[in-house]
C-alpha cells in the first residue's frame, strides 16, 4: 500500500512479524555497484560521486552539496569551517546522537547541553538564552524524526550574537522548514545516508553550505587536506597539502548505490509519511483518553516520517508495553541516553544539572517500527498489539 515496486532485502531475524526497519532497495543499486566494479573506479570522487551530488543538490535547491563518507565526517568539517578552538563553547541538545557534539569536541570545543521540546523532542530554543555566553561559537539544533527546529527564532538569537548555526540534519532530508529544505537553512548543515535513515547508503552523509565562499575548503577538507579539486578542474598541473583535512570522500561503491537511492527520494519519504500518518490516525483515542503521548508536527514543518514514536506514562509501562509487542512478533526500539549524564560529559567538566524533559523522555519513549515498504497489514498488527496492551 505504502511503496513502489521495489525488492526489499529479508529481515535479519525470522521470528519477528514486524521488523523494525526494512531497507529498501530501489531497483538499480545493484547494477550501479556493478558499473562501478566494471570501470575499475572504486575510490572516491567518480562518475556516480558525481551524479549524487547533482541529484543531491537538485532535491535541496542548494549548489553547495558535498556528499561525504559519514554525516559526522559532514559534521567535523563543520567544526572546521566554524574555526573551532580549544575552550570554545558549542550548544547542543542533550538528546541527540554524540557525534552532535563529539564532532565539535575533537577540535577542543566544551559542550553546552540543552534541554528538549516535549512536544517535538527538538532543542528548547527559549533556553539558549541562559545558556549562551561570550565563548559560544556555535548552536546547534537537531532536527529530530525529520522535524524541523524552530529555525526562525534559533537563527535570529544566534545572528545578533554572531554565533553560528550548525543544522543537524541527520534525520532530516526531504522534510522542510517553511518550504525550505532543512540542512539549508543554518550556516552549514549536516544529512545522514546511514542505513538507518530514509534514503541510504550504507554509511554517508552531506555537508551543505549557505555561504558558497566555504566551498573550496570544505573541499580541501574533505579530500586530505589537498587542493585536489582545483587538480580534478584543471585550475593547477598538481595538488598539494593546503589545510586541514581528513578522509572524508566515500568510496564509489556508496556513490553508486546513493544515486540509486536519490532517484526515489520523493516516492519513499511519501510511503513513509504515509504509514506515519496511519499510525498517528490509529493510535489517536489513546491519546485523547490520556494514556499516551504522540508526535506533534508544527504547521510550519513538513516532515519526512524518519521517526515514529509514543510516550507512556511511566518507564515501567513503556518496558512492558516493549515487552508485550516482542512477544507478538513486534520489534520496538528506545532512543538516546542524554548526553549530559555520560561519562564522558563528565570527564569534560560539564555541569551534570538536570534536564527533566529530555531525562524523562529517555525513560518513556518507545519507537515503532516505519519503513516505506510497511504494509497496512503491519501497522494494523503493531497498532492492535497496542490497543491490547492498553485494555488490559
Amino acid at each position: 500500500m505504502f511503496c513502489y515496486e521495489n525488492n526489499f532485502v529479508k529481515p535479519l531475524s525470522d521470528d519477528m512479524k514486524v521488523p523494525f526497519n526494512k531497507i529498501s532497495v530501489t531497483g538499480s543499486e545493484i547494477s550501479n555497484i556493478e558499473k562501478a566494479i566494471e570501470s575499475g573506479h572504486l575510490q572516491g570522487d567518480g562518475k556516480f560521486l558525481r551524479s549524487a551530488e547533482s541529484k543531491l543538490r537538485g532535491l535541496l535547491g542548494n549548489d553547495t552539496a558535498l556528499v561525504t563518507n559519514s554525516c559526522t565526517s559532514a559534521l567535523e568539517t563543520a567544526a572546521f569551517l566554524c574555526d573551532i578552538k580549544p575552550g570554545d563553547e558549542v550548544v547542543v541538545p542533550t538528546y541527540t546522537f554524540v557525534t552532535s557534539i563529539s564532532s565539535f569536541v575533537l577540535r577542543g570545543a566544551k559542550p553546552v547541553f540543552c534541554d528538549i521540546n516535549e512536544e517535538t523532542l527538538n532543542m528548547d530554543e527559549k533556553a539558549l538564552e541562559g545558556l549562551v555566553g561570550p565563548r559560544t561559537k556555535v548552536i546547534v539544533p537537531v532536527h529530530y524524526a525529520g522535524v524541523s527546529c524552530d529555525m526562525d527564532y534559533i537563527s535570529n538569537f544566534a545572528g545578533k550574537r554572531g554565533i553560528k548555526v550548525v543544522e543537524d540534519a541527520a534525520q532530516g532530508f526531504m522534510a522542510s522548514y517553511k518550504g525550505v529544505p532543512l540542512g539549508t537553512l543554518g550556516d552549514f548543515g549536516a544529512i545522514s545516508f546511514h542505513g538507518t535513515k530514509n534514503v541510504i547508503c550504507g554509511e554517508g552523509g552531506a555537508i551543505v553550505m549557505k555561504d558558497r565562499s566555504f566551498f573550496d575548503r570544505a573541499n580541501f577538507i574533505r579530500e586530505k587536506g589537498t587542493n585536489r579539486i582545483h587538480f580534478v578542474e584543471g585550475k593547477i598541473d598538481k595538488y598539494t597539502w593546503v589545510d586541514y583535512g581528513s578522509s572524508y570522500i566515500p568510496s564509489e561503491l556508496c556513490a553508486a548505490f546513493l544515486d540509486a537511492q536519490l532517484d526515489f527520494a520523493v516516492g519513499l519519504t511519501e510511503a513513509r509519511v504515509a504509514a506515519w500518518k496511519y499510525y498517528f490516525d490509529r493510535l489517536s483515542p489513546l491519546e485523547k483518553e490520556g494514556r499516551i503521548k504522540l508526535p506533534k508536527v508544527p504547521k510550519n514543518c513538513s516532515h519526512n516520517a524518519h521517526i515514529f514514536f509514543i510516550i507512556a506514562s511511566s518507564e515501567g509501562e513503556k518496558e512492558a508495553l516493549s515487552n508485550h509487542l516482542k512477544r507478538l512478533g513486534v520489534a520496538t526500539a528506545s532512543h538516546y541516553s542524554p548526553l549530559h549524564l555520560s561519562p564522558m560529559a563528565k570527564s569534560l567538566g560539564c555541569p551534570g544539572s538536570p534536564l527533566p524533559v529530555a531525562e524523562r523522555v529517555a525513560k518513556t519513549m518507545l519507537r515503532l517500527p516505519i519503513f516505506s515498504s510497511i504494509t497496512s497489514e503491519e501497522l494494523d498488527y503493531v497498532c492492535d498489539g497496542i490497543f491490547k496492551f492498553y485494555s488490559k
